[in-house]
């Protein structure tokens, strides 16, 4: 921390808190010398409270907490979490590894009300940059604030994606002018309302579409509601979990994929995404068995629907329903389907914030327009100044989103901040090798 002119300059600000920043606060805090603030508009932590479905779980083991793959010593673990609540012993005897997604939470808000740079409440507006610090406009709660830094870490996160094919029939019902049709964000505060419908229909293809369907499927018989699932995927997808492919969340893998070149990433990243956004295996069981079991007493009113992408939607106000356009994709055929309510169980997408308007300059790009973010996560025209959290899925791959990875990317980014290895990053964990070996020699075609 530098004061000149009596104006207190940070090492570095973090602007949004999700799990990867709160990571990088929690790793932060123990670092003396070191002066950061993490800022977030929201007014506490609450990690996506409309999917908070009562028996949904990570699809991560609990050691992909905040800390422990940086340092398993840290207070901030999951397990000192647990132990601290009295519920150590209970987790013990559970014996399971994958922490329900409430409690996952609960611990993120405990790890936040330890930690003093941590700043809720607090937006940020604008970005300067002059003579090597960064200005930021903020709005706090004691209103207009500006804040100083030498580097940025972005961790603003993801935003609800809907496809443009439905975007109209959710902006419609938003504004009151349509039936419900909404973004699976909102579930749970507008479950009840949705039960209400005599149809609903879930589009997606990943698991929380799966967690959707599977709870109203439950409860379609108190309800009586119709109910849909509609995918454009071919199946299906399970989430691949095997341990070979695991070794593709590491260091040697991003390394490798860093050094594709960009047409290439992009085509990985298209054809890569059952390995971060299929459908927990066990989940898939589990709606097969409750489906068997509901049919013993006649067919369950429900339809599964793959291959099938949206093309166009519209509210039928005399109906009372959405008309739903869809095209199979494998058969090159369209149909409709008529549903009174609609839940866009479609993913999330990170979009770039306006109040980096002010810095554009600053910002390394590729040839679409992207983030570069070179392969220690800063995208900054000059290194070490900007970093990205979660940024980076078209640069450094499907591990992008893992929970899992957040810690080794924190302590990566730590050692740019700090000019030393605060934090011991692996570099080898792998057992196969994801390039040509060493002794072979490359041929590059002429």
């Amino acid at each position: 921390m530098s004061t000149p002119g009596n104006r207190r300059i940070h090492d570095f600000a973090a602007i949004g808190v999700g799990p990867f920043n709160l990571g990088l606060a929690a790793l932060t805090q123990p670092l003396e010398g070191l002066d950061a603030v993490f800022l977030e508009q929201r007014e506490s932590f609450d990690w996506h409270p409309g999917m908070m479905l009562e028996p949904a779980h990570l699809q991560v083991p609990f050691m992909a907490d905040l800390v422990t793959l940086a340092d398993p010593t840290s207070p901030y673990s999951f397990l000192n979490f647990l132990k601290q609540t009295g519920r150590l012993y209970r987790f013990y005897i559970r014996e399971n590894f994958y922490a329900l997604r409430a409690e996952y939470n609960q611990y993120c808000q405990w790890v936040a009300g330890q930690l003093p740079s941590v700043r809720f409440g607090t937006a940020v507006l604008d970005t300067a940059y002059d003579d090597g610090v960064y200005r930021l406009s903020l709005s706090g709660p004691d209103g207009p604030e500006v804040l100083y830094a030498r580097r940025l870490v972005l961790g603003t996160g993801t935003s609800p994606c809907v496809p443009e094919a439905g975007a109209g029939i959710v902006a419609a019902a938003a504004a009151g002018r349509g039936g419900v049709a909404f973004h699976n964000a909102d579930y749970l505060a507008r479950k009840a309302e949705l039960q209400q419908k005599r149809s609903i229909t879930v589009l997606g293809s990943g698991q929380s579409a799966a967690e959707i369907y599977y709870e109203l499927l439950q409860e379609a018989d108190v309800h009586g509601y119709q109910l849909n699932w509609v995918t454009r995927s071919g199946r299906f997808f399970p989430l691949e979990y095997t341990k070979l492919t695991l070794e593709m969340t590491s260091p040697e893998y991003v390394d490798y994929f860093h050094a594709l070149p960009q047409q290439q990433r992009d085509q990985l990243n298209k054809n890569q995404k059952n390995l971060y956004k299929g459908i927990n295996s066990d989940l898939i069981d589990a709606i097969y068995d409750l489906l068997y079991t509901r049919s013993l007493s006649g067919m369950v009113d429900t339809q599964l629907l793959t291959h099938s992408t949206l093309t166009a939607a519209e509210w039928d106000p005399a109906a009372g329903t959405h008309t739903l356009h869809l095209h199979h994709d494998e058969q090159g055929a369209s149909y409709t389907l008529d549903s009174e309510a609609v839940v866009m169980a479609t993913g999330y997408n990170y979009r770039e914030p306006g109040f980096l308007a002010g810095i554009r300059d600053r910002i390394a790009r590729d040839s679409a327009g992207r983030f570069a973010v070179d392969r220690n996560y800063g995208t900054g025209v000059e290194p070490g100044e900007i970093f990205v959290q979660n940024a980076e899925l078209h640069t450094h791959g499907f591990a992008t989103p893992d929970l899992g990875m957040g810690a080794y990317r924190n302590s990566c980014i730590l050692r740019e901040i700090t000019g030393r290895e605060v934090y011991p990053v692996e570099r080898s964990i792998a057992f196969q090798q994801f390039g040509v070996p060493a002794a072979v020699p490359v041929e590059v075609p002429a």
